[in-house]
C-alpha cells in the first residue's frame, strides 16, 4: 500500500538543504591502521580526499580496500593514526550521533541489497526510511516532495519508467543503478562503493559506472570506489589509489598509472583484473 502520485507529475531537480560552512576535505587519514585483533590489514595509511572528487581504491583481494571504506562509515574501529570523515572521527561514533553521521553517507553494495518483490519505488525510497516517520514508512506513504525526489534520482540513473516494476524483473545493471538511485536519495555527501561492478558484465558495468559518476558530478557528492578493473579505473577516476599489503604504493590521476605503478599494487598476487569483457551478457 501507497501513495502514487499520477505519472504526468513534473519532475522537479531534488530539493537540497543549503550546506552549512565545510571544511573542503571531506576525507583526512593520518598514520591510519586498522586491523582485528593482533592482525593489522591496513598499516600507516595517509589520505586526503577533497569534496567532490571521484576516487578509485585499486588492488589485489587482501590488500584492505574493502576495509578502509567500511572505516569510513564507522563499521571498523581505527587501532592507530588519525581518520577524520566529514569533519567526524566515525570509529569514536555511537547510538544516535552514529546513524545521524551515517545519513550522510551513501553505500553501494556488490550484491546490491535490494528487496525483489518490491517495486523499484519502494526499493529507492528505502533511502529516506531515516527521514520518513515510522507510521508512514510501514504504509509506503510518501509525501509529494519525497516522491518527486525519488522520480528525480531514477531519472539520474536513467530508470524513470521503471518505477513500478518489480525489482527482481530488472537485469544486474539496471539493479545496480536503482541502488545508486536509492544512495542519491539520501542526499549523501559521500558514496562508499565497494566492488560495484563485479558481477557485471562489460556493457552493464560501464553503464553503472557512468551514472554512478554522472550522478557524482551532478549532484556534487564525493566517491571512494573499491575497484579491481585497471582499465575502469582509467576511465572514471579522478584519482587512483592503489593498496598493496595494507599500504598505499600509488596515489595518483589515472595518467600516471603505468606498468610499473601497476605491478607494484599487485606485487605478489595473480594478474591484474582487466575491465569484464563479455559485451554479449545482459544489458545495462
Amino acid at each position: 500500500m501507497g501513495m502514487f502520485l499520477p505519472m504526468e507529475t513534473a519532475i522537479h531537480h531534488m530539493p537540497r538543504e543549503a550546506p552549512a560552512r565545510e571544511s573542503n576535505l571531506v576525507l583526512s587519514a593520518k598514520g591510519l591502521v586498522l586491523g582485528y585483533g593482533k592482525r593489522d590489514v591496513v598499516r600507516g595509511i595517509d589520505l586526503e580526499v577533497p569534496r567532490g572528487q571521484f576516487l578509485v581504491v585499486l588492488g589485489p583481494s587482501g590488500s584492505g580496500k574493502t576495509s578502509l571504506l567500511m572505516s569510513l562509515n564507522g563499521s571498523i574501529p581505527v587501532k592507530g593514526g588519525r581518520l577524520e570523515v566529514l569533519e567526524q572521527n566515525p570509529s569514536v561514533l555511537v547510538g544516535r550521533s552514529l546513524e545521524v553521521f551515517r545519513r550522510r553517507i551513501g553505500f553501494i553494495f556488490q550484491s546490491f541489497h535490494l528487496v525483489g518483490r518490491l517495486a523499484v519505488l519502494h526499493n529507492v525510497a528505502s533511502g529516506l526510511l531515516p527521514r520518513i516517520p515510522l507510521p508512514m514508512a510501514m504504509l509506503r506513504w510518501y509525501s509529494r516532495e519525497q516522491y518527486d525526489r525519488i522520480l528525480e534520482a531514477l531519472r539520474v540513473v536513467g530508470l524513470e519508467d521503471r518505477v513500478l516494476d518489480r525489482c527482481d524483473r530488472l537485469s544486474g545493471g539496471q539493479k545496480q543503478r536503482i541502488a545508486i538511485a536509492r544512495a542519491i536519495v539520501q542526499d549523501p555527501s559521500l558514496i562508499l562503493a565497494d566492488e560495484p561492478i563485479s558481477a557485471l558484465d562489460h556493457r552493464s558495468a560501464r553503464g553503472v559506472m557512468e551514472t554512478l559518476r554522472n550522478a557524482a558530478r551532478e549532484f556534487g557528492i564525493t566517491v571512494v570506489c573499491n575497484l579491481h578493473h585497471i582499465d575502469t579505473a582509467r576511465d572514471y577516476a579522478d584519482r587512483i589509489v592503489g593498496l598493496n599489503d595494507g599500504r598505499i604504493v600509488f596515489d595518483g590521476p589515472p595518467s600516471i598509472l603505468d606498468e610499473t605503478a601497476i605491478a607494484a599494487i599487485y606485487r605478489g598476487s595473480r594478474e591484474p583484473e582487466q575491465s569484464p569483457s563479455d559485451p554479449e551478457s545482459s544489458a545495462a
